[in-house]
């Protein structure tokens, strides 16, 4: 059982947060601007008041903007990234910068409370480290003062542990790799928790398979599972009926009771989906539940691993 009005520290940065992160890709990707900031509006009068974007979310940073500007009393707090323009391979200092400039004006906001280096295996790891690379930038925009704390943001976990052990980086995000179906990320978490950085767990429903308590499974980590998963799932179905609990909620939980995890970052599209949320991550549920749901985890061969992107 958590309660969203908790506050967590964010590793050594000094801030803190929800242990409910309310995630904007899927909103700012969807073309229907009404739509998204309704959804914004609902997850701060929801208490969601800590937001995941970046500037390659699509419309999300605009979005965000226009709410920020009308709840500048509610305490909301951002969380952006750092990204090469669309379709472009360019991801130098020179457009890490650029990009922050585009965050900064999107939302209204003159610091940027917290900048992730989104996707850096979309480089190598010399490239992002060099000297006219991204990482000198942010941190170069930290000291500037223009930006608070920096972290990395991404998906093979191998690498994002290279990142951290350069010392320069505060936080991390990580999608996919800590679910009811993967645990990939168990050393990167440890890793994190010696080092006192800040972790958001993302995609805890693995981008679909792990909500649904019946009917067909969903996709994992943006592509259709395995026989091997798929006989996971069902399990998982079978032990979550059994303890009276949604499959969301047990899914969540995972996420939200692990101490090495600040917060878990979901999203939703309507009020609905974000009372649901909030629901699950309320729900108590049975200790006996989570040894139960480690025996149904997939053998290693068929989770993500350290490089797998």
């Amino acid at each position: 059982m958590t309660d969203i009005a908790e506050r967590r520290t964010l590793g050594a940065t000094g801030l803190d947060c929800g242990p409910l992160v309310f995630g904007t890709s899927g909103i700012g990707q969807g073309g229907d601007a009404h739509m998204a900031r309704t959804a914004l509006r609902a997850a701060a009068d929801a208490g969601l008041r800590d937001w995941d974007t970046s500037n390659g979310y699509g419309l999300a940073e605009r979005y965000v903007g226009t709410v920020l500007a009308e709840r500048r009393n509610q305490g909301i707090q951002v969380f952006t990234k750092a990204d090469p323009l669309a379709a472009s391979t360019d991801f130098t200092g020179d457009r890490v910068r650029a990009s922050v400039d585009e965050s900064r004006e999107r939302l209204g906001l003159d610091v940027l409370p917290v900048v992730h280096l989104h996707d850096p295996e979309r480089i190598t790891f010399d490239d992002a480290m060099g000297r006219s690379g991204p990482v000198r930038a942010l941190v170069a925009l930290r000291d500037a003062g223009v930006i608070k704390h920096i972290g990395v943001a991404g998906g093979p976990v191998g690498l994002l542990q290279r990142f951290i052990e350069t010392g320069e980086f505060e936080l991390v995000v990580t999608h996919n790799r800590y679910t009811l179906l993967d645990r990939s990320a168990e050393a990167l978490l440890d890793a994190c928790a010696e080092r006192h950085i800040g972790v958001f767990n993302a995609a805890p429903f693995g981008g679909g398979a792990l909500t649904a308590d019946e009917g067909p499974v969903g996709s994992y980590h943006y592509r259709e599972v395995n026989e091997v998963q798929r006989s996971a799932v069902l399990r998982i179905r079978d032990i979550a009926r059994a303890h009276g609990a949604p499959v969301g909620a047990l899914a969540l939980g995972l996420s939200l009771r692990d101490p090495r995890i600040s917060a878990t970052i979901v999203g939703a599209s309507t009020a609905s989906h974000i009372a649901r949320l909030i629901e699950w991550a309320s729900l108590s549920v049975d200790d006996d539940v989570w040894p139960e749901l480690e025996r149904a985890l997939p053998p290693r061969a068929h989770q993500l691993g350290a490089d797998e992107r």
